[in-house]
C-alpha cells in the first residue's frame, strides 16, 4: 500500500510540474507599451545629457558646441519576447506638466518647472519609434541644443506615448508608465554637486565709523550645485541661494575655467551692480583636476575638481529696502565616480 501512495504522490508532482512549465509558454501580462523613467521625490526623472557629443579626439560630432542627444527607453512589458514590429507614437505632453507644477508650487509660478518643449528651441525628436519583432526595448532620439540655454530655469520635457485602437498596441493603463517628466541636465567637466563643507558664508556688519566686521559664526551648504552654460562656465548661485529661491536668477555666479586640467578661474555676475557683487582684491581663484583609480574596483575612476581661493562679497536682497551683505570664501570640490568599463560617458558617471 505505501509503495501505491509513493507512485501516487510522484504522478502527482509530475502534472503539477508539467501544467506550471506549460503555464509559462503563454502571456501572463499584457504588451503594454512604456517609457522607462522612474520619478524622484520632486516628481520628476533626472537626466544628464553632454552639453556637446565629442568624439575621443574632442571634435563636435553632432554639429558643433551644445548638440547633443539622448536615447530614451521605451520597453514592451510582458512574460513573452515581443513577437511583433510596433510603431510607436510620442507626443508633448504640457498637461501633465501642468498639473504637476500646480500640484507641488500652488499659485507660487516663479518655482513651476518650465516646459523645455513650448518654444521648440532647445530639443525635438521624432513622432514615431520602432521596438522590432524579437526585441522588447526601443530607444527614442531626443535631440537637444543647448547652445544658449539658462539653467536658472528648472527644464523639464514632458512627454507621452499616444494611445489609438489603429495603432496596434496599447500604452500603459498607469500614467507614471505612460508618460515622462524628464528634467533634462546639460553636463560638461565642471558641472555637478560640490561639496560646500570648505566654503563659508559671513554676515558682514558696518560700523558707525564706516569700517566692517564679520560674524563669527558661518552659514555652510551641503551641496551646491554648478550648471552650464558652456563648455568651459559654469555658474552656482550666491552664498546659500539655490534654485528654490524665487529670485535666485539675481545671484548667479559665473565661473570660467581657463586651462584643461589647472589654472584661474575667472568669477564674474551679470547682476553685480544689483547685488553689488565683488572679488576680494588680490585673490585669484585657481582649479585643478586630478584622477585616481578605486582600490577596490579597478574599473573605477574617481575624479576631482577643485576649486581654491573662492573670495567675494556680494548683497541678498530680501525685501525691498533690505539687504544683507555676506562674505563667502573658500574652497568647492566635485567628485565624480565614472565606470571606465561603459563607453558612453553620460552613462559611465554614477550620478
Amino acid at each position: 500500500m505505501k509503495k501505491i501512495y509513493t507512485i501516487v504522490t510522484l504522478a502527482a508532482m509530475a502534472l503539477l510540474g508539467a501544467s506550471c512549465n506549460s503555464e509559462w509558454e503563454e502571456e501572463q501580462y499584457e504588451h503594454y507599451i512604456s517609457f522607462r523613467s522612474p520619478l524622484n521625490s520632486k516628481g520628476v526623472t533626472s537626466v544628464y545629457v553632454p552639453y556637446s557629443r565629442t568624439d575621443k579626439d574632442g571634435n563636435y560630432t553632432a554639429g558643433g558646441e551644445g548638440k547633443s542627444n539622448y536615447q530614451l527607453p521605451v520597453i514592451v512589458s510582458g512574460t513573452l519576447t515581443n513577437q511583433q514590429n510596433i510603431t510607436v507614437h510620442v507626443a508633448h505632453d504640457p498637461d501633465t506638466l501642468n498639473i504637476l507644477n500646480i500640484a507641488r508650487y500652488a499659485t507660487r509660478t516663479d518655482l513651476f518647472y518650465k516646459d523645455m518643449e513650448a518654444d521648440n528651441t532647445y530639443v525635438s525628436y521624432p513622432e514615431t519609434m520602432q521596438i522590432n519583432a524579437g526585441e522588447d526595448v526601443g530607444l527614442l532620439d531626443l535631440n537637444f541644443d543647448f547652445k544658449g540655454i539658462d539653467m536658472s530655469e528648472k527644464w523639464v520635457l514632458p512627454l507621452q506615448i499616444v494611445d489609438n485602437p489603429s495603432y496596434g498596441y496599447q500604452a500603459h493603463p498607469r500614467k507614471n508608465y505612460s508618460k515622462a517628466l524628464l528634467r533634462i541636465f546639460p553636463f560638461n567637466d565642471y558641472s555637478g554637486d560640490y561639496s560646500g563643507a570648505l566654503l563659508t558664508n559671513k554676515v558682514v556688519i558696518k560700523k558707525d565709523d564706516g569700517t566692517s566686521t564679520e560674524t563669527a559664526e558661518s552659514i555652510t551648504k551641503a551641496l551646491i550645485r554648478g550648471y552650464v552654460i558652456d563648455e568651459q562656465t559654469i555658474f552656482t548661485y550666491a552664498g546659500i541661494v539655490d534654485e528654490d529661491y524665487t529670485d535666485r536668477r539675481k545671484y548667479k555666479i559665473e565661473f570660467k575655467f581657463n586651462g584643461e586640467k589647472n589654472g584661474p578661474v575667472s568669477l564674474s555676475c551679470d547682476n553685480a551692480a544689483e547685488i553689488d557683487f565683488k572679488m576680494t582684491a588680490g585673490v585669484t581663484p585657481s582649479f585643478r583636476i586630478s584622477s585616481s583609480m578605486d582600490a577596490t574596483r579597478p574599473y573605477l575612476e574617481h575624479r576631482y575638481v577643485i576649486i581654491n581661493n573662492v573670495d567675494y562679497s556680494f548683497n541678498y536682497i530680501p525685501a525691498a529696502g533690505a539687504k544683507i551683505r555676506y562674505h563667502v570664501k573658500g574652497t568647492l570640490t566635485l567628485s565624480r565616480n565614472i565606470n571606465t568599463q561603459i563607453p558612453d560617458e553620460d552613462q559611465a558617471i554614477e550620478w
